[in-house]
C-alpha cells in the first residue's frame, strides 16, 4: 500500500472511530432545530466539539454570532470544510444540514489526524443562515473565505453526484403607491396599486415562456390592500430571480424590471423597488479537478456516482459565493429514494434516519481522502488552481 492510500485508509478508520460522537451531534441538531442566525446551539455544539478534538476554535467571525472557525496546522495547503447548521421555518431539518455539519466536522477530524505527516492546515468554518440569508454571503464579503487552496461541503439529497449546478439568486422586492378612494362611490378618484401589480404579475408570467429554461422567475404578492370597499393605495411583492449564469441574471434583471415598470405606467401608480443585491447568491462553479477527485474517493466507498444534468439544479446555495472566491464542491450524497425531494417532511424523517447517517459517513469519508488528496498532490493541486485561474 502506499503513502496515499495508507493516509486515506487511516483517515477513514478515524471516522469509522468518531461514528457515534458524529451521528449523536448530527440527532442533536436534528432534534433543535433553528432558523437562519439564529443557530446558537448548533454552534455551540459543533464549536465545542472540535476544540474538544485540539482544534483552535473562533466563535462569532464575520460580525455573525454564529459564524465560526476551527482549525488545525499551519501552512498550506488550506483544506476548508464548510459546515451549514440552519433549519426551515416550519419544517425543521428538511434540508438535512444536520448532516451536513456533522459530515464536515467528521472530515476534519479525521484529516487532523494525519496533518502532522503531511502539512497544510485543515479548517471547519462554520456558515450560518444559508436557507433564508445568505450567510456565505456576508462572510464572503469579510474574508471568511481568503487565503484557502479549497472548500468543500456535501449535501444530503436524493442522489450521488460529484458536481452540482446552483443557480445565481437574486431578490427583488417592489411596492406601488396610489391614492385610495371609496370603490363604490368614487372608484374614479383613485389610482389602484393592486391592479399595477396585477398587470406586472401577469407580465412576469407572459415574459417566463421568452427566458432561458434554466432560469426562473418566482414571487408572492405580499400586501394586495386592506379593505374590499377601497381602492388599494399600496401593494408590495417579492420575486426570486434565478439564472446558471451571473450574466444571465444581469439581463434578466431588465427584463423582469420592465414588467414592474409597465404596471406603474399602465395605471398610474408610482413604483418603488429594492434588488437584495447585499445577499445575490452567485452561481455555484464546481471545480471539475476537484470534483473528479471526490467522485474517485466516494466510488470506492460503493456509490455510483451519477453524471449531472445541468436542468437538473439544486436551486440555489450561498456556496456559489465561495466558489467565485475558492476552488470548491458542493457534491450530493443520497439518503433519500429519488422521489423524495429535500425541503419536505419526508426528507427531514430521512436525515435523522440510518440511511442519515450512511450519508453523514460516506460524507466525511470522501471528503477526507479528497483532503488528503489535495494535501499530497502537487500535480492534483496545480490542476485544481489551472481550472480555477481559467474560469475568471
Amino acid at each position: 500500500m502506499n503513502r496515499l492510500d495508507d493516509l486515506k485508509k487511516r483517515a477513514v478508520e478515524e471516522i469509522d472511530a468518531h461514528r457515534d460522537q458524529l451521528i449523536e451531534l448530527s440527532l442533536r441538531i436534528h432534534a433543535n432545530p433553528e432558523t437562519a442566525f439564529q443557530e446558537a446551539k448548533a454552534a455551540g455544539w459543533l464549536s465545542d466539539y472540535l476544540e474538544a478534538e485540539g482544534f483552535a476554535v473562533e466563535r462569532g467571525i464575520c460580525r455573525l454570532d454564529t459564524a465560526f472557525r476551527a482549525s488545525y496546522g499551519d501552512g498550506r495547503p488550506r483544506v476548508a470544510f464548510l459546515a451549514e447548521y440552519d433549519a426551515l421555518a416550519g419544517i425543521g431539518h428538511g434540508c438535512g444540514h444536520n448532516i451536513i455539519a456533522a459530515a464536515s466536522v467528521g472530515a476534519a477530524v479525521a484529516v487532523k489526524s494525519i496533518i502532522p505527516e503531511t502539512g497544510g492546515t485543515v479548517a471547519v468554518i462554520g456558515t450560518p443562515a444559508e436557507e433564508a440569508a445568505g450567510g456565505k454571503v456576508f462572510m464572503a464579503s469579510r474574508g471568511a473565505f481568503d487565503d484557502l487552496d479549497v472548500a468543500m461541503l456535501v449535501h444530503p439529497g436524493n442522489r450521488d453526484a460529484a458536481v452540482t449546478y446552483a443557480l445565481a439568486c437574486l431578490e427583488l422586492s417592489v411596492q406601488y403607491f396610489g391614492r385610495a378612494a371609496h370603490a363604490a362611490a368614487r372608484p374614479e378618484a383613485g389610482i389602484n396599486a393592486l391592479d399595477a401589480l396585477v398587470i406586472a404579475y401577469n407580465s412576469v408570467s407572459a415574459l417566463r415562456q421568452h427566458i432561458r429554461e434554466s432560469a426562473r422567475i418566482h414571487g408572492i404578492i405580499t400586501d394586495g390592500g386592506q379593505a374590499v370597499n377601497v381602492v388599494p393605495e399600496r401593494s408590495a411583492a417579492s420575486f426570486l430571480l434565478r439564472a446558471e449564469d451571473d450574466d444571465y441574471l444581469e439581463e434578466l434583471k431588465e427584463k423582469v424590471l420592465a414588467c414592474f415598470r409597465a404596471g406603474a405606467e399602465a395605471t398610474g401608480a408610482r413604483l418603488e423597488y429594492r434588488w437584495g443585491e447585499e445577499a445575490r447568491y452567485r452561481a455555484m462553479r464546481s471545480n471539475r479537478a476537484l470534483a473528479e477527485a471526490f467522485r474517485c474517493n466516494m466510488e470506492t466507498l460503493g456509490r455510483q456516482v451519477q453524471e449531472s444534468d445541468s436542468r437538473r439544479s439544486l436551486g440555489s446555495t450561498d456556496m456559489g459565493n465561495v466558489s467565485v472566491l475558492v476552488p470548491a464542491i458542493h457534491p450530493t450524497v443520497a439518503i433519500a429514494p429519488p422521489d423524495i425531494p429535500v425541503h419536505t417532511p419526508e426528507f427531514r424523517e430521512l436525515s435523522a434516519s440510518e440511511a442519515g447517517h450512511r450519508g453523514l459517513l460516506d460524507a466525511a469519508k470522501a471528503m477526507a481522502m479528497t483532503a488528503v488528496d489535495v494535501l499530497l498532490d502537487a500535480d492534483l493541486r496545480r490542476r485544481i488552481e489551472e481550472e480555477f485561474r481559467g474560469g475568471e
